[in-house]
Protein backbone atom coordinates (compact mmCIF):
# COMPACT_ATOMS: atom_id res chain seq x y z
CA UNK A 1 0.00 0.00 0.00
CA UNK A 2 1.33 3.61 -0.86
CA UNK A 3 1.94 5.83 1.42
CA UNK A 4 0.89 8.80 -0.52
CA UNK A 5 -1.21 10.07 -3.27
CA UNK A 6 0.10 11.14 -6.75
CA UNK A 7 -0.83 14.66 -7.74
CA UNK A 8 -0.38 16.76 -10.10
CA UNK A 9 0.27 20.37 -9.91
CA UNK A 10 -0.90 22.56 -12.75
CA UNK A 11 1.37 25.91 -12.69
CA UNK A 12 -0.10 29.44 -14.10
CA UNK A 13 1.84 28.99 -16.90
CA UNK A 14 0.55 25.55 -17.78
CA UNK A 15 3.22 23.57 -17.05
CA UNK A 16 2.50 19.95 -14.67
CA UNK A 17 4.25 19.25 -11.97
CA UNK A 18 4.46 15.63 -10.04
CA UNK A 19 3.62 15.84 -6.65
CA UNK A 20 3.34 13.93 -3.68
CA UNK A 21 0.75 13.92 -0.86
CA UNK A 22 0.97 12.45 2.77
CA UNK A 23 -2.42 12.36 4.36
CA UNK A 24 -1.62 12.49 8.22
CA UNK A 25 -1.74 9.48 10.28
CA UNK A 26 -3.04 10.55 13.51
CA UNK A 27 -6.73 12.00 14.98
CA UNK A 28 -4.74 15.03 16.02
CA UNK A 29 -4.36 17.24 12.74
CA UNK A 30 -1.82 19.94 12.80
CA UNK A 31 -2.87 23.63 11.92
CA UNK A 32 -0.80 23.99 8.81
CA UNK A 33 0.47 21.26 6.37
CA UNK A 34 3.74 21.34 5.15
CA UNK A 35 5.14 21.78 2.10
CA UNK A 36 8.41 20.10 0.93
CA UNK A 37 10.19 22.15 -1.13
CA UNK A 38 13.33 20.53 -2.53
CA UNK A 39 16.96 21.25 -3.39
CA UNK A 40 18.46 21.79 -6.61
CA UNK A 41 18.40 18.58 -8.72
CA UNK A 42 17.14 16.69 -6.13
CA UNK A 43 13.65 14.95 -6.63
CA UNK A 44 10.60 14.48 -4.22
CA UNK A 45 11.78 10.94 -3.21
CA UNK A 46 14.47 11.44 -1.56
CA UNK A 47 12.29 13.55 1.08
CA UNK A 48 9.69 10.64 1.05
CA UNK A 49 11.23 9.18 4.56
CA UNK A 50 10.79 11.87 6.44
CA UNK A 51 7.38 12.49 5.16
CA UNK A 52 5.74 9.56 6.18
CA UNK A 53 6.97 10.45 9.28
CA UNK A 54 6.02 13.72 9.73
CA UNK A 55 2.61 12.26 8.36
CA UNK A 56 2.98 9.95 11.63
CA UNK A 57 3.20 13.34 13.84
CA UNK A 58 0.27 14.92 12.70
CA UNK A 59 0.80 16.62 9.17
CA UNK A 60 -0.74 16.76 6.09
CA UNK A 61 2.50 16.84 3.75
CA UNK A 62 3.15 17.77 0.51
CA UNK A 63 6.48 17.02 -1.70
CA UNK A 64 7.25 17.69 -5.48
CA UNK A 65 9.46 17.72 -8.28
CA UNK A 66 10.81 21.47 -9.72
CA UNK A 67 10.00 21.81 -13.05
CA UNK A 68 13.14 20.01 -15.37
CA UNK A 69 13.51 17.49 -12.24
CA UNK A 70 12.92 14.11 -11.85
CA UNK A 71 8.66 13.16 -12.73
CA UNK A 72 8.26 17.13 -13.72
CA UNK A 73 10.98 16.96 -16.40
CA UNK A 74 8.92 16.22 -19.96
CA UNK A 75 10.79 15.44 -23.10
CA UNK A 76 14.78 15.99 -23.33
CA UNK A 77 16.98 17.59 -20.87
CA UNK A 78 18.95 19.48 -23.32
CA UNK A 79 15.33 20.95 -24.79
CA UNK A 80 14.18 22.09 -21.06
CA UNK A 81 13.42 25.79 -20.49
CA UNK A 82 13.11 25.77 -16.87
CA UNK A 83 15.09 27.90 -14.25
CA UNK A 84 15.47 28.81 -10.85
CA UNK A 85 13.34 31.68 -11.14
CA UNK A 86 10.94 29.77 -12.76
CA UNK A 87 11.06 27.59 -9.83
CA UNK A 88 10.07 30.52 -7.07
CA UNK A 89 8.11 32.59 -9.56
CA UNK A 90 5.78 29.54 -10.86
CA UNK A 91 6.53 26.50 -9.35
CA UNK A 92 6.24 26.93 -5.42
CA UNK A 93 3.17 29.00 -5.76
CA UNK A 94 1.40 26.16 -7.49
CA UNK A 95 2.20 24.32 -5.48
CA UNK A 96 1.35 26.07 -2.16
CA UNK A 97 -2.33 26.70 -3.52
CA UNK A 98 -2.55 22.95 -4.47
CA UNK A 99 -1.69 22.01 -0.97
CA UNK A 100 -4.23 24.77 0.34
CA UNK A 101 -6.35 23.08 -2.27
CA UNK A 102 -6.45 19.75 -1.01
CA UNK A 103 -6.47 20.15 2.39
CA UNK A 104 -8.94 23.74 2.91
CA UNK A 105 -6.92 25.42 5.03
CA UNK A 106 -5.45 28.94 4.69
CA UNK A 107 -1.62 29.19 5.04
CA UNK A 108 1.22 26.58 4.93
CA UNK A 109 4.18 26.10 6.72
CA UNK A 110 6.92 26.18 3.74
CA UNK A 111 10.06 23.67 5.17
CA UNK A 112 12.29 24.43 2.07
CA UNK A 113 15.99 22.17 1.80
CA UNK A 114 18.62 24.07 0.38
CA UNK A 115 17.62 26.39 -2.66
CA UNK A 116 13.84 25.14 -1.62
CA UNK A 117 14.08 27.53 1.43
CA UNK A 118 15.95 30.39 -0.83
CA UNK A 119 12.88 31.78 -2.54
CA UNK A 120 10.28 33.04 -0.91
CA UNK A 121 10.99 36.81 -2.06
CA UNK A 122 10.19 36.14 -5.02
CA UNK A 123 6.96 33.78 -4.66
CA UNK A 124 3.71 36.02 -5.73
CA UNK A 125 1.54 34.12 -2.88
CA UNK A 126 4.25 34.77 -0.24
CA UNK A 127 1.53 35.57 2.17
CA UNK A 128 0.11 32.11 2.26
CA UNK A 129 3.38 31.04 4.25
CA UNK A 130 2.80 30.56 7.55
CA UNK A 131 6.65 29.93 8.78
CA UNK A 132 9.53 28.77 6.44
CA UNK A 133 12.09 26.15 7.98
CA UNK A 134 15.11 26.56 5.94
CA UNK A 135 16.91 23.16 6.33
CA UNK A 136 20.67 24.03 5.22
CA UNK A 137 19.29 27.30 3.55
CA UNK A 138 21.73 29.90 2.85
CA UNK A 139 22.78 32.06 -0.52
CA UNK A 140 25.57 29.70 -1.33
CA UNK A 141 27.61 32.61 -2.07
CA UNK A 142 31.36 30.83 -3.55
CA UNK A 143 33.67 33.47 -1.22
CA UNK A 144 31.25 31.87 2.12
CA UNK A 145 31.43 28.08 1.34
CA UNK A 146 34.33 25.84 2.76
CA UNK A 147 36.53 22.94 2.75
CA UNK A 148 36.15 20.74 -0.70
CA UNK A 149 33.39 22.66 -2.09
CA UNK A 150 34.81 25.99 -1.99
CA UNK A 151 37.25 24.55 -4.92
CA UNK A 152 34.89 22.90 -7.05
CA UNK A 153 32.19 25.43 -7.01
CA UNK A 154 34.37 27.62 -9.24
CA UNK A 155 35.60 24.81 -11.34
CA UNK A 156 31.34 23.66 -11.73
CA UNK A 157 30.01 26.91 -12.07
CA UNK A 158 32.81 28.72 -14.35
CA UNK A 159 34.34 26.00 -16.38
CA UNK A 160 32.34 22.93 -16.35
CA UNK A 161 28.62 24.74 -16.71
CA UNK A 162 29.56 27.29 -19.61
CA UNK A 163 31.26 24.24 -21.48
CA UNK A 164 28.51 21.70 -21.14
CA UNK A 165 26.27 24.52 -21.77
CA UNK A 166 27.52 24.19 -25.52
CA UNK A 167 28.39 20.70 -25.54
CA UNK A 168 25.68 18.41 -23.96
CA UNK A 169 23.25 21.76 -23.15
CA UNK A 170 21.93 20.73 -19.64
CA UNK A 171 24.46 20.66 -16.06
CA UNK A 172 25.88 17.65 -15.58
CA UNK A 173 25.86 17.90 -11.60
CA UNK A 174 25.36 14.28 -11.63
CA UNK A 175 28.20 12.70 -12.78
CA UNK A 176 29.85 14.81 -9.83
CA UNK A 177 27.32 13.45 -6.92
CA UNK A 178 25.57 16.53 -7.05
CA UNK A 179 21.82 15.43 -7.63
CA UNK A 180 20.04 15.17 -10.86
CA UNK A 181 21.40 16.80 -14.31
CA UNK A 182 20.14 20.48 -14.67
CA UNK A 183 18.49 22.69 -17.14
CA UNK A 184 20.56 24.75 -18.83
CA UNK A 185 19.16 27.53 -17.20
CA UNK A 186 19.44 26.37 -13.90
CA UNK A 187 22.85 25.49 -14.22
CA UNK A 188 23.49 28.92 -15.54
CA UNK A 189 21.19 30.74 -12.90
CA UNK A 190 22.69 29.33 -9.77
CA UNK A 191 26.09 30.04 -11.12
CA UNK A 192 25.36 33.78 -11.13
CA UNK A 193 22.72 33.82 -8.30
CA UNK A 194 25.97 32.05 -5.74
CA UNK A 195 28.64 34.23 -7.55
CA UNK A 196 27.35 37.74 -5.46
CA UNK A 197 25.82 37.86 -2.42
CA UNK A 198 22.25 37.41 -1.78
CA UNK A 199 21.49 34.51 -4.13
CA UNK A 200 18.01 35.54 -6.52
CA UNK A 201 18.48 39.00 -5.34
CA UNK A 202 21.08 39.23 -7.71
CA UNK A 203 18.14 38.61 -10.58
CA UNK A 204 16.04 41.67 -9.03
CA UNK A 205 15.74 44.21 -12.20
CA UNK A 206 17.20 41.61 -14.39
CA UNK A 207 14.73 38.06 -14.77
CA UNK A 208 12.96 39.47 -11.57
CA UNK A 209 10.64 42.43 -11.81
CA UNK A 210 8.98 41.93 -8.57
CA UNK A 211 10.53 41.97 -4.96
CA UNK A 212 8.53 40.68 -2.26
CA UNK A 213 11.68 40.01 0.22
CA UNK A 214 11.12 43.37 2.28
CA UNK A 215 7.59 42.53 2.70
CA UNK A 216 7.50 38.91 4.11
CA UNK A 217 6.71 39.12 8.02
CA UNK A 218 6.48 35.55 9.13
CA UNK A 219 9.08 33.44 10.85
CA UNK A 220 11.96 32.08 8.96
CA UNK A 221 14.09 29.78 10.85
CA UNK A 222 17.31 28.10 9.22
CA UNK A 223 18.64 24.98 10.36
CA UNK A 224 22.33 24.14 9.21
CA UNK A 225 25.38 21.61 10.23
CA UNK A 226 28.35 22.72 11.78
CA UNK A 227 29.81 20.45 8.82
CA UNK A 228 27.75 22.20 5.84
CA UNK A 229 30.57 23.47 3.33
CA UNK A 230 27.77 25.40 1.42
CA UNK A 231 25.14 26.80 3.98
CA UNK A 232 27.96 27.88 6.32
CA UNK A 233 27.18 30.88 8.82
CA UNK A 234 28.15 33.60 6.80
CA UNK A 235 25.75 31.89 4.09
CA UNK A 236 23.48 31.71 6.42
CA UNK A 237 23.60 34.92 7.50
CA UNK A 238 23.92 36.12 3.79
CA UNK A 239 19.99 34.75 3.44
CA UNK A 240 18.39 36.01 6.12
CA UNK A 241 19.54 39.45 6.02
CA UNK A 242 17.42 39.60 2.84
CA UNK A 243 14.50 39.68 5.02
CA UNK A 244 14.11 42.81 7.16
CA UNK A 245 11.00 42.46 8.49
CA UNK A 246 10.77 38.91 9.26
CA UNK A 247 11.95 37.47 12.63
CA UNK A 248 14.57 35.31 11.66
CA UNK A 249 16.48 32.38 14.24
CA UNK A 250 19.49 30.24 13.29
CA UNK A 251 19.62 27.22 14.96
CA UNK A 252 23.53 25.54 14.14
CA UNK A 253 23.27 21.40 14.61
CA UNK A 254 26.80 19.65 15.92
CA UNK A 255 27.01 16.18 14.44
CA UNK A 256 28.89 15.28 17.94
CA UNK A 257 25.97 16.31 19.26
CA UNK A 258 23.48 13.67 18.11
CA UNK A 259 25.99 10.99 17.69
CA UNK A 260 27.13 11.48 13.68
CA UNK A 261 30.22 11.60 12.04
CA UNK A 262 28.34 13.92 9.86
CA UNK A 263 25.21 15.94 8.54
CA UNK A 264 26.61 18.18 6.16
CA UNK A 265 24.12 19.84 3.42
CA UNK A 266 21.89 16.91 3.00
CA UNK A 267 21.85 14.20 5.28
CA UNK A 268 19.41 15.54 7.96
CA UNK A 269 16.87 13.72 5.63
CA UNK A 270 18.11 10.87 5.48
CA UNK A 271 17.12 7.27 7.52
CA UNK A 272 20.42 7.18 9.06
CA UNK A 273 19.85 10.71 10.80
CA UNK A 274 16.66 10.34 11.79
CA UNK A 275 17.10 11.26 15.44
CA UNK A 276 17.35 15.10 14.02
CA UNK A 277 14.18 14.89 12.60
CA UNK A 278 12.35 15.64 16.00
CA UNK A 279 14.65 18.79 15.99
CA UNK A 280 13.06 20.02 12.76
CA UNK A 281 9.69 18.86 13.49
CA UNK A 282 9.76 21.28 17.00
CA UNK A 283 10.59 24.35 14.52
CA UNK A 284 7.53 23.61 13.03
CA UNK A 285 5.16 24.55 15.91
CA UNK A 286 3.54 28.25 15.55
Amino acid sequence: MSTFETLEISCKDGYSLSGRFYAKQTSHKKNHPILVCPATGITQHFYQAFAEWLSTQGYDVLSFDFRGIGRSLHGPLNKSEASIVNWGQLDIPAAIDSLLCKTQTDQVILLGHSAGGQLLGIVPNYQKVAKVIAVSGSTGHVKGLKGKTKLLAPLMFNVIFPLARITKGYGPTQAIGMGENLPKDVAKQWAQFCSKPGYVINAIGKTVFEDYHAKIDCPITVLWSSDDEIATATNVKDLLRLYPNANTQMIELKPKSYDHKAIGHMLMFKKSHQNLWSTIEKQLHI
